[in-house]
């Protein structure tokens, strides 16, 4: 009996030290020489890979250190690429008696890191989500092997069909809007089934960090998207997510530890008890403790006066059930994640980072994140989600702000403070102290927090909020906003469909805010891309912002001259911008009476001027005396 006991643990041990080492996958997918950073970490997907030692003998390649994860189905090998050149180089798996050889591709960069220009204050950024905008290849609607997902555009909460090949074939459509940068909400795959009418069609639920969601397009075609767009003077801004990832991801199956996530207690208890198919999260946690969402409140992450577990709320707690939240805090995992953000940037292209939940994310190590960046890409822009209306808090998020005591060089944040102001106004009168338009004067007056109030991307509406027009159609007040929008020092962002009147509330779903744009997918009767198609309200909209944007392409005036504002007096707001001897006036009637602009209170910008040219009529203005306006009139005169 013993002698077969040995025989048998013999064989066993045997076939384990002879066993195949199987490789999955790693990530990145490649990398590229040149890099200011050398260092490369790769993460090899595979099985049983406790022991498993990584050499290469290829010039130029040093192994720098193998981590084993403490799941065997992951391994972090950390490479040196400082002295490596372009090429195939040969990874050996050894375990035991049994190697195995792994093919990795160095590319060459096609330019170096300075050369990468990100968005300025001098664009103006479409915001677009890719399945609501054109659906330019029906044959990607339904993809084999993807988790169970619905293509209905009946309903406002599953996917539309939209994709890149829709955006591609529309490129000129921005051009001829005056648009010169696009924003896309994500493309990565979102591999996350239907739940109770409910889908990932916006793509914040990244379930692999390096492919774009088949039911968009291919990497490949996301490139030549990115390339066209750059040949027709379009610069392309890719939204990530940093702080959490879908469900669906590999990692969400075996962690690679147990501190991969933030409070990853009740996923193992969800995998005893089962998901609940609504939300995906563990039926055995629905009401326990173990259980962590975020309070959405992120004045802890700066308030000095912050308890732990207010703190531990904000940062830690899921943004949802079905959205696991990251651990930045990991090593490990800021380490993919910055690398993730530099191999995009490599291989497709893009012009710029939107970063969503920004302070939801540990900020060190967001704070590393952007140093590496700007250290590789100095004139690159990032601009992240910040969602405080606050501006002392907004600009504490700047690069090199004096309000914070850590410096979280990301160069752009989001005005959610003038969204708020300019959403209330519009629906009052302005009068002599803090209603109407005053809202958008004392927002202004805190610019003096910011280290560039230029570098702030201010907004009207975005996917997350009510279209600017409700249920209505206000053009009169919609034309006050998009002025200001587009003269004040910010970097402006624009919602798709607002140039041809789109509209909508959250009071039902989110997806009433995110309708298909009308002509951009098989069926339609009506189409808004071009003039023919609009109707009359729709054209005259969308001559008015497109003249706009033409004029402010180029423009010093407005891309860098000084701002000057005045109280609103009787009712009226005036913004100027002042640039080597050159003027221009944004000019509100914020009341919904006829009003006077009186010339002689505005002197210190007009000068001697003795007439200016309205930018959208290109009629003459008198400026030697005062100026009759109509009710909720909007002008703006070059002089």
């Amino acid at each position: 009996m013993k002698k077969l006991l040995f025989v048998i643990c013999l064989l066993t041990q045997t076939f384990t030290t002879y066993a195949q080492i199987q490789i999955n996958r790693i990530d990145p997918t490649n990398w590229f020489v040149g890099m200011k950073d050398a260092s490369l970490q790769l993460m090899v997907y595979g099985n049983d890979l406790h022991g498993t030692q990584v050499t290469t003998r290829d010039a130029g390649v040093q192994i720098d250190s193998v981590v084993q994860m403490p799941n065997a189905h992951y391994l972090l090998a950390y490479l040196n690429l400082k002295d490596a050149k372009p090429g195939t180089i040969t990874l050996s798996l050894t375990k035991g008696k049994k190697t195995k050889k792994v093919k990795y591709e160095l590319k060459q960069r096609e330019r170096s890191g300075d050369k990468r220009m990100g968005f300025t204050n001098a664009d103006v950024l479409y915001m677009l989500m890719p399945d609501r905008f054109a659906n330019g290849d029906t044959k990607n609607d339904q993809i084999k092997g993807m988790n169970n997902y619905v293509c209905d555009r009946t309903k406002p909460s599953l996917r539309h069909g939209g994709d890149l090949e829709g955006i591609r074939k529309h490129l000129d459509y921005f051009t001829n809007l005056g648009v010169t940068a696009l924003w896309f909400t994500p493309v990565l795959e979102n591999n996350s089934p239907d739940t109770n009418g409910f889908s990932t069609y916006h793509g914040y639920a990244t379930t692999d960090y390096y492919k774009v969601d088949p039911r968009f397009g291919t990497n490949e075609e996301y490139r030549q998207l990115i390339d066209e767009a750059h040949q027709k003077g379009l610069k392309v801004v890719m939204d990530m997510i940093f702080n959490h990832c879908g469900f669906e991801h590999p990692w969400l199956k075996e962690l690679p530890s147990d501190d991969w996530l933030n409070v990853p207690e009740w996923l193992e208890e969800g995998k005893k008890t089962g998901r609940d198919e609504k939300t995906g999260m563990s039926n055995g946690t629905k009401t326990g403790s173990k259980y962590l969402q975020t309070s959405y409140k992120l004045t802890p992450v700066l308030d000095p006066y912050a308890s732990k577990i207010d703190l531990k709320e904000t940062v830690d707690g899921w943004f949802v059930p079905s959205m696991p939240d990251l651990n930045q805090r990991n090593p490990h995992v800021i380490k993919y994640l910055i690398q993730n953000s530099i191999w995009w940037i490599e291989t497709a292209g893009i012009d710029g980072i939107r970063m969503d939940t920004y302070p939801y994310a540990d900020r060190k190590a967001m704070a590393l994140w952007m140093k590496t960046l700007n250290e590789e890409y100095p004139n690159f822009n990032v601009v992240g989600e910040t969602w405080n209306t606050e501006p002392a808090y907004t600009a504490a998020w700047q690069k090199d702000s004096k309000l914070s005591d850590i410096n979280s060089n990301l160069k752009s944040v989001m005005d959610f403070s003038f969204f708020e102001k300019i959403n209330k106004a519009k629906n009052e009168e302005t009068d002599g102290w803090w209603d109407g338009l005053n809202r958008i004067y004392n927002s202004l007056v805190y610019d003096y927090l910011y280290e560039n109030p230029k570098d702030v991307m201010a907004f009207i509406e975005n996917h997350d909020t009510d279209r600017f027009l409700g249920n209505g159609q206000d053009v009169a007040a919609l034309k006050q906003a998009l002025a200001l929008l587009l003269t004040m020092n910010r970097t402006p962002q624009l919602y798709y469909g607002t140039e041809v009147l789109m509209n909508g509330t959250k009071e039902v779903t989110d997806g009433n805010v995110r309708q298909d744009f009308p002509g951009g997918f098989p069926g339609d009767v009506h189409t808004a891309f071009t003039a023919e198609g609009r109707s009359t309200a729709q054209n005259e909209m969308f001559n008015w912002l497109s003249k706009l944007l033409h004029w402010r392409q180029g423009n010093e005036v407005i891309v860098q001259g000084k701002q000057i504002q005045f109280i609103p007096h009787q009712g009226v707001y005036v913004l100027a911008r002042q640039h080597q001897g050159k003027t221009v006036l944004t000019v509100l009637n914020g009341t919904s009476k006829e009003a006077r602009l009186d010339v002689k209170r505005y002197a210190e910008v007009i000068g001697q001027h003795k007439a200016g040219v309205e930018v959208q009529t290109g009629k003459t203005i008198d400026l030697t005396a005062d100026i009759l306006l109509k009710p909720r009139q909007t002008m703006i005169i070059e002089l």
